[in-house]
């Protein structure tokens, strides 16, 4: 097992974060590799490490004993494996006598492995749970935490607000090939419209919302495009000031994945309640759209000849919606399993027709091949003006700054990956937060 080395400066930055008399709350998330699906360093790459119990225990004691001894608010974690008792009882007992109550959930179709979601009461008290399960190719699942922040009855009657959060514990379905994007988009998606369908059922007020967990894909990829759109940040590139250019893509990894390629692919997003959001489904047919353009950039079609390609045979100067279906047809998107339903075909149409007239023009074409960004920037949190919330409420929101982030081991920080490190094949990514006041930039967030 690897010794702790740089670990204790890791440590030491993160309680100097955490330092200044704030009450700061952290989050970790870590894909633990369940041991049915670890390969043992052997001849024989069939041997997996659930079939020692010595090793699998092992490796999994070291892993609760990390978790413990940075002892964040919230501890997210992938890949458990809730189909053996011994590991689930060690890791509910353990947590438990440390102050943390936990919620697990498991993949559908026994596949063995699933999610846990541990909240430390010191922080957070819960005021819901939610299950989501995905009920598609790949058995994923997600689960939902309604939590409100632990404060002093000072603090809480000088903020006089409700310190709330959405959290989210996630594992998407690995990229296997371009036919999988669907799926994987489809399943941001549905966690999107989950979330948003709570707030609405339970009338909740602006509150930050953590998606966390391992996302199986980088920062070049649709994915995270996705939640870009939506006006979520990436904590880990916030704290240390990265960007979305493709100069800042591979500054870090998380993970080493069993084809041997090293990516970052394990994040903790957040959305302050002071950020624009365009609504949902409009940006879900943006993403759809910029998967179509990559397929037609990787078959050499780019501006006019992808038009002549979507337009097919037809003797007039526009895309009919046979020609658009047929399309997505060659380009492999209609694939029963992991490809576009008839629904969402027909609301990329409508969206891509603009002036409703049944057939799609290269005016109407350049807008879906060349979008405009129109993404509003989020308010600045110092200004806390009192602003209209909906519904009759008025008044600052609570939302959180990010204070700081950190990978282990220290070299994945640095694009690389020891060969020393035996945890799992994913590095535990944890983010310090500040609560702070702000304004809300929409009437109903």
């Amino acid at each position: 097992m690897r010794k702790e080395g740089n670990d204790g400066a890791v440590r030491q930055r993160r309680k100097r974060t955490m330092g200044g008399g704030e009450r700061c709350v952290s989050c970790t998330t870590f894909n633990i590799l369940a041991p049915i699906y670890k390969r043992l360093d052997t001849e024989d790459q069939s041997l997996r490490e659930s079939e020692h119990r010595a090793y699998w225990l092992s490796r999994n004691e070291s892993i609760i004993d990390r978790l413990l001894c940075d002892r964040s608010s919230i501890i997210c974690l992938q890949e458990v494996w809730l189909g053996n008792e011994e590991l689930v009882d060690m890791y509910e007992k353990r947590l438990g006598d440390a102050g943390y109550v936990s919620f697990k959930l498991a993949r559908t179709n026994n596949r063995g492995d699933g999610l846990l979601t541990a909240v430390h009461k010191d922080y957070f008290s819960v005021l819901n749970y939610r299950d989501l399960l995905f009920h598609d190719f790949g058995d994923r699942v997600a689960q939902l935490l309604h939590v409100e922040l632990v404060v002093s009855s000072r603090q809480s009657r000088k903020n006089n607000i409700h310190q709330q959060i959405l959290i989210v514990n996630t594992h998407l379905l690995f990229p296997h090939d371009c036919s999988y994007c669907i799926v994987r988009l489809r399943q941001v998606y549905k966690i999107l419209q989950y979330v948003e369908a709570y707030q609405q059922e339970h009338n909740l007020t602006p509150m930050p919302i953590m998606l966390c967990g391992d996302w199986n894909g980088s920062k070049r990829g649709h994915v995270y495009k996705f939640l870009r759109s939506q006006g979520f940040v990436s904590s880990y590139d916030t704290a240390h000031c990265y960007t979305d250019s493709d100069a800042d893509a591979h500054r870090w990894v998380s993970h080493r994945n069993h084809r041997g390629n090293i990516c970052g692919v394990d994040f903790i997003w957040l959305l302050n309640p002071n950020k624009h959001r365009k609504p949902l489904k409009t940006t879900w047919n943006e993403a759809v759209f910029g998967i179509i353009k990559y397929l037609l950039c990787q078959a050499s079609l780019t501006g006019d000849n992808a038009f002549a390609m979507l337009k097919a045979d037809i003797p007039g100067d526009y895309i009919t919606y046979q020609s658009f279906y047929q399309a997505l047809c060659q380009l492999g998107l209609t694939n029963q399993l992991t490809g576009l339903t008839a629904q969402e075909i027909e609301s990329l149409w409508i969206q891509a027709d603009i002036d409703g007239n049944g057939v799609v023009d290269y005016e109407e074409f350049q807008r879906i091949w060349s979008p405009v960004d129109t993404e509003q920037p989020e308010q600045n949190p110092e200004e806390s003006n009192q602003v209209n919330l909906g519904k009759g409420i008025e008044g600052p929101v609570f939302g959180f700054n990010v204070k700081d982030a950190v990978l282990f081991p220290p070299e994945v920080e640095k694009g690389m990956w020891p060969e020393n490190y035996s945890l799992s094949d994913h590095a535990p990514l944890t983010v310090v937060f500040s609560p702070v006041k702000m304004p809300c930039s929409q009437p109903i967030c």
